[in-house]
């Protein structure tokens, strides 16, 4: 597992417990964190959503520097499934 996987399920393990769904974030070239109601883990496992972005653009969404939506608009976030499951993680990052 790549560090920059291993730093985003720190990060997102806690803000994820009880998350309502499953996602998957894939970090372009480094991994999958998957998050569902038990927290958040390295996996690639199934997912209601799935969203795609570069490493760059997915430590900006876990600081809070770069906007989800905004990196939506732009084609830097891809999302691919489910748009209310993808909504209710923008809010969990926010």
């Amino acid at each position: 597992m790549s560090k920059v996987v291993e730093a985003a399920v720190a990060a997102l393990d806690p803000k994820a417990k009880g998350f309502d769904g499953t996602a998957k974030f894939v970090i372009e070239g480094e991994g999958a964190v998957y998050i569902d109601a038990s927290g958040a883990r390295a996996a690639d496992d199934a997912a209601d959503v799935t969203l795609t972005a570069s490493r760059e653009t997915f430590e900006g969404l876990l600081s809070g520097d770069v906007n989800p939506t905004m990196a939506f608009m732009t084609g830097k976030l891809k999302v691919d499934g489910s748009m209310p499951t993808a909504m209710k993680l923008g809010a969990l990052l926010g």
